[in-house]
């Protein structure tokens, strides 16, 4: 069955972020994502808080930039978490915003190598390898986590262009892919990531697929295109065909659908910037698309 979460954008102020939390649990949502905009909530910090407020819900963390962090760090953090919380939380890595590093002095030269140095090095740490790395970025001297996950775990790449669908296949568990990305993009993404995939002969492993969908609601839908014209004006991707979607459950789960059909496990719908309401966003995803979403599985 398509997965299906939301995500709490880091437009919504840290103390807001527990009340949203309890009412996607109370409500059964699937997942709630978090994300490490710069220069706005940190994503392990709030996935913590998240994950102690809440009992079920998956929280996913999409995505952590590389530049910004050590690979030996992230690896604590995240096995820290997957202890704590066994089966609770989905992380994910990224390049990163490169302004945004840029701005911090952390842009590297080639994301590809750092991205592909990082994956390897982490998911070996995850596994309670030791590791030693001499990359042109990850250098790593006889290291091993005291305290790896007690079971395997994912780790999510997030991935846009060609060279970084194809790595995600060939290094990670699974790809997150942007509200920009249409149902074709989705269906290209996977071409490129199966690409990967066969190259580094890991054509039997499971590689989970999630993607953001842009979504404003309301049962009459006036607002709610206005809300999401505005936002797409504001990305650059108002002409992209099938980008993102506006109105009630039925329309939602529509577009839930053709992503899911396009190749998407996961569907994460993620609101407008300026959503008015983030628990009735959270209700309406689980209370009123859940059950469409899961009756055309």
């Amino acid at each position: 069955m398509t997965g299906l979460g939301a995500v709490l954008r880091p437009q919504l102020a840290p103390e807001r972020l527990r009340a949203v939390a309890q009412v996607a649990d109370e409500v059964g949502l699937d997942e709630l994502w978090l994300w490490e905009d710069c220069f706005r909530e940190g994503g392990i910090s709030s996935a913590a808080a998240v994950l102690a407020w809440t009992e079920r819900v998956r929280v996913g963390v999409g995505l952590l930039p590389v530049p910004l962090r050590n690979v030996a760090v992230t690896a604590m953090e995240a096995a820290t978490l997957h202890r704590m919380f066994p089966g609770r939380a989905v992380l994910g890595v990224g390049h990163g915003v490169q302004d945004w590093m840029g701005q911090v002095g952390a842009r590297v030269e080639s994301p590809v190598t750092l991205l592909r140095e990082y994956l390897l090095a982490l998911r070996a740490l995850l596994r309670g390898e030791r590791v030693s790395a001499e990359g042109r970025y990850v250098q790593l001297d006889d290291v091993a986590l005291d305290w790896p996950p007690e079971r395997a775990e994912e780790v999510f790449a997030g991935a846009t262009g060609p060279r970084s669908l194809r790595l995600a296949g060939e290094a990670a568990d699974g790809t997150v892919l942007t509200a920009n990305t249409p149902p074709d993009g989705v269906r290209r993404a996977r071409r490129l990531i199966d690409e990967g995939r066969a190259a580094a002969g890991r054509g039997d492993d499971v590689h989970k697929v999630v993607v953001y969908l842009l979504a404003a609601t309301g049962a009459t839908g006036a607002g709610a295109r206005e809300r999401l014209r505005a936002e797409l004006v504001a990305e650059g991707v108002a002409d992209v065909p099938d980008l993102g979607v506006a109105g009630g459950a039925d329309a939602v789960a529509g577009a839930v659908r053709r992503l899911a059909e396009a190749g998407a496990d996961t569907v994460i719908l993620q609101p407008t910037g300026d959503e008015p309401d983030p628990e009735g966003f959270v209700r309406f995803a689980a209370e009123q698309v859940r059950p469409l979403v899961a009756a055309q599985s």
